[in-house]
């Protein structure tokens, strides 16, 4: 962990303005459009990142178009590859205090949380990733005596990998390392609000000698260079994490311009399922309190439907909310705080709408509510607990992506079984419980991309990540995300 004097030193650092990388050089967006990069700690701008153009997007992708074709990188041998992924990693990981403030400063995740999540997840996933290159083989098919199958797997071309503000550095790379691994080029788009570390760990790519034009970097609003990367005749396959509307405009730019495959993880209304033989309450109400409310509830697979059996509710619940009161909000670049700010002015004001409809609905705030810290400028909320969400009630189905719980009871596994399931996504689940069986029966039940039982979170990278249901399709992590990167090709051949 960094020392906080480190830290503090870097605080008020100036941040060179964030520009266009295609080709292995540096540009400013056609027309020299910007936006501004503010920080959520206190609202105040901290840069400004190019505004790509389409035009600029096409500069990008014809980029990425030619180095594939020329194979200066899925011709290098994969350790060749590897060598370069790995040095990749060792410069991010020389980095990692410059890295880890300048992304605080700009998506305002907690610093305790960011160094491992983000920096030192992106280490480790470069590293994983290149590791698995050498290793991984073809196959010869059992056919007839006269002929002889292979079975070859090749890179897919252009990826476009369209990536949110969350944990851009640690989603990144799970979208990066696979696709270089497999010898792809790729044409990344950050959040417009969550650039720099993208935008700095791409020229470290340069530097540990990736070839120009395989990594390009395309920043600006998603209406204007993501849907142009998304409808892009050039490019093979999108992948992409964020918001299911999103999701559904790649999908229909994929149908409109050249089919390119779409993969998308869109998020979830995780329910955290707590039965009345949980074992220790406060343990367990401590991980779940934690697996809401870091980075305020702005992670993918947050347990932010907390499902109680009625016979532990109080006490559950008393001891979440006793837990959740203790954790301390505030400047994310302190090494003390526990949960940091809201990405953004826009984000916070949905999050209190959320808020204030679950009200309207008859639901009832039983733990903050409200923003909080405003004299700093920055975009604070205190986590948040409500109670009496009923299942036909928003907050109940619908993704709110901040510091806020939905607190329902139920009487029996097969209820809760339906509780859980009855949303549109699919992503991730919790179950604590002390009964084998039960647990076993639960994770075949609860219909989710991944079930944690009695522990709630761990971003392990050999494991995949992906969800059922409206939460998307394919796989982050694991070997597994290399299937959305590779074709399989048949060699048939006469003997």
């Amino acid at each position: 962990m960094f020392d906080q004097a480190d830290i503090d030193a870097l605080r008020t650092r100036d941040v060179s303005p964030g520009r266009l990388l295609i080709g292995g050089a540096w540009k400013d967006a056609r027309g020299g459009e910007t936006l501004d990069s503010i920080s959520p700690i206190d609202g105040r701008i901290l840069t400004t990142i190019a505004d790509a153009t389409e035009a600029d997007v096409d500069d990008a992708v014809a980029a990425a178009r030619a180095a594939f074709a020329d194979r200066r990188w899925s011709g290098q041998a994969p350790a060749a590859r590897k060598k370069i992924l790995l040095r990749w990693a060792d410069l991010i990981e020389a980095n990692a205090l410059d890295l880890t403030v300048l992304g605080v400063r700009d998506n305002g995740t907690e610093i305790a949380m960011a160094a491992k999540a983000e920096v030192g997840s992106a280490v480790n996933t470069i590293r994983w990733y290149a590791e698995a290159i050498d290793k991984i083989y073809g196959e010869i098919a059992p056919t007839a005596d006269a002929a002889l199958g292979l079975i070859h797997r090749e890179p897919v071309g252009v990826i476009g990998a369209i990536v949110p503000w969350n944990f851009p550095l640690m989603i990144g790379t799970w979208k990066l390392a696979p696709t270089l691994a497999a010898g792809n080029s790729v044409v990344l788009k950050p959040a417009e609000t969550a650039s720099l570390t993208l935008l700095r760990i791409s020229e470290l790519a340069l530097e540990a000698g990736l070839p120009e034009g395989v990594l390009n970097v395309v920043t600006g609003r998603g209406a204007g260079c993501g849907q142009a990367l998304s409808m892009s005749m050039d490019v093979d396959a999108l992948v992409f994490t964020g918001s299911g509307a999103t999701g559904r405009r790649l999908l229909e730019a994929s149908a409109k311009s050249n089919l390119k495959r779409v993969y998308l993880e869109l998020g979830g209304k995780s329910p955290n399922i707590v039965f009345d033989d949980v074992g220790d309450i406060g343990e367990a109400a401590k991980v779940s309190a934690a697996g809401i409310f870091r980075n305020s509830g702005q992670v993918c697979v947050a347990g932010s439907r907390l499902l109680v059996q009625r016979g532990v509710a109080d006490d559950f619940v008393a001891a979440l909310s006793e837990a959740a009161a203790r954790m301390r909000v505030g400047d994310p670049l302190d090494l003390a705080t526990q949960s940091g700010a809201v990405n953004s002015e826009p984000q916070l004001t949905q999050i209190l709408d959320f808020v204030a409809g679950a009200e309207r609905e008859g639901a009832r705030v039983t733990l903050g509510g409200s923003r909080i810290m405003q004299d700093t400028g920055g975009y604070y909320m205190a986590p948040t607990v409500i109670a009496d969400v009923a299942p036909e009630h928003r907050l109940f189905r619908d993704e709110v992506f901040g510091p806020v719980l939905a607190v329902t009871t139920f009487e029996g596994e097969d209820e809760a079984v339906r509780l859980a399931n009855a949303t549109d996504y699919g992503l991730a689940a919790g179950v604590w419980t002390q009964n084998l069986g039960r647990a076993h029966r639960m994770i075949r039940a609860v219909q989710a991309g991944v079930v944690h039982v009695n522990t709630y979170g761990g971003p392990d990278i050999t494991v995949p990540l992906g969800g059922v249901k409206q939460s998307g399709n394919g796989h982050d992590k694991s070997l597994h995300a290399f299937d959305k990167y590779v074709d399989l090709k048949t060699a048939w051949i006469k003997l």
